[in-house]
C-alpha cells in the first residue's frame, strides 16, 4: 500500500465511538487523516479526531451532522458507514417500532449519509465503505430484522457503486464474521479454531479491510462485498 496516501484525508467514521469503529477511526487516525466521529456516545480520547454528537436514526441529526462537516472541512474523502445496532427478538414477537428502529439506523443512515456526502465528494472523487454482515448471506433465528438491514446494505452498496460512478465515488462494502471487541482473552479454545484461520476476529481486522478498500491503489475494485470472517462462511458444517 501506497505510504503517506491518507494525510489530511478527511474520513468520516460513523458509530465510530467504541468497537469496530472505533478501531477504524484509530487506523485512519495512525495513517495521518482527519478523522471525524459520529455517534451517540461519546468517545474516548486515545488519539486525535474531532467528535460529533448523532444519531444516525434521526434524518435530522445527520443532517446537521453535514453542515457542520462542510462548513469546517469543505470536502470528505472517505466515509465509514458503521454505525448499527442489533436487537434480536423471537419474530412473532417482533413490533414494527423495534423493527423501524434497526432500520433507520443500520440501513436508512446508509442511504442519507452516502446522498449527503455526493456534495463533499464530487469534486475529488472519494471512498465509501459500508459495514454489513455475515448475517446478510447466513442467519441464526430471530435476527430478521438485523439480517434484513445488512441484506440491504449488500444490495444497496453494489447499486451505488453504479449510480456514484460518474462521480468518480467508489463504494464497497465489508461483511464481518465474529468480531470480538469484549474480552478477547476469555475466548475459548473451541471459539478460535472452529474458524478455518485458527482464531476469532479483532477490530483491527476490519480496521485494516477498509485501509485496503479505501487506498488510491484499489480504485478497481467496486461494488463488492469483502467478507472478513476467518472463512466461517465457507465451512461446511454437519451434525454428528
Amino acid at each position: 500500500m501506497k505510504e503517506n496516501q491518507f494525510i489530511d484525508k478527511v474520513v468520516l467514521v460513523t458509530g465510530g465511538a467504541s468497537g469496530i469503529g472505533f478501531e477504524i477511526a484509530r487506523a485512519y487516525a495512525n495513517a495521518m487523516a482527519k478523522v471525524i466521529i459520529a455517534d451517540i456516545l461519546p468517545a474516548k480520547q486515545e488519539f486525535a479526531f474531532d467528535f460529533i454528537h448523532a444519531d444516525v436514526s434521526s434524518a435530522e441529526s445527520i443532517s446537521t451532522l453535514f453542515i457542520y462537516i462542510k462548513t469546517k472541512y469543505e470536502r470528505l474523502d472517505i466515509l465509514i458507514n458503521n454505525a448499527g445496532i442489533s436487537i434480536f427478538t423471537p419474530f412473532e414477537e417482533l413490533t414494527v417500532t423495534i423493527w423501524d428502529k434497526i432500520i433507520n439506523t443500520n440501513l436508512r443512515s446508509v442511504f442519507l449519509c452516502s446522498q449527503l456526502a455526493i456534495p463533499l465528494m464530487r469534486k475529488q472523487g472519494g471512498k465509501i465503505i459500508n459495514i454489513a454482515s455475515t448475517r446478510a448471506i447466513m442467519s441464526e433465528e430471530d435476527t430478521e430484522a438485523y439480517s434484513a438491514s445488512k441484506g440491504g446494505i449488500v444490495a444497496i452498496t453494489h447499486a451505488l457503486a453504479i449510480s456514484l460512478s460518474k462521480y468518480n465515488i467508489q463504494v464497497n462494502c465489508i461483511s464481518p464474521g465474529w468480531i470480538e471487541t469484549g474480552q478477547y482473552k476469555a475466548l475459548s479454545d473451541i471459539d478460535h479454531s472452529q474458524h478455518p484461520s485458527g482464531r476469532v476476529g479483532k477490530p483491527a481486522d476490519i480496521a485494516r479491510a477498509c485501509l485496503y478498500l479505501t487506498s488510491t491503489e484499489n480504485e478497481f475494485v467496486n461494488g463488492t462485498n469483502l467478507i472478513v470472517d476467518g472463512g466461517m462462511t465457507i465451512k461446511m458444517i454437519y451434525e454428528d
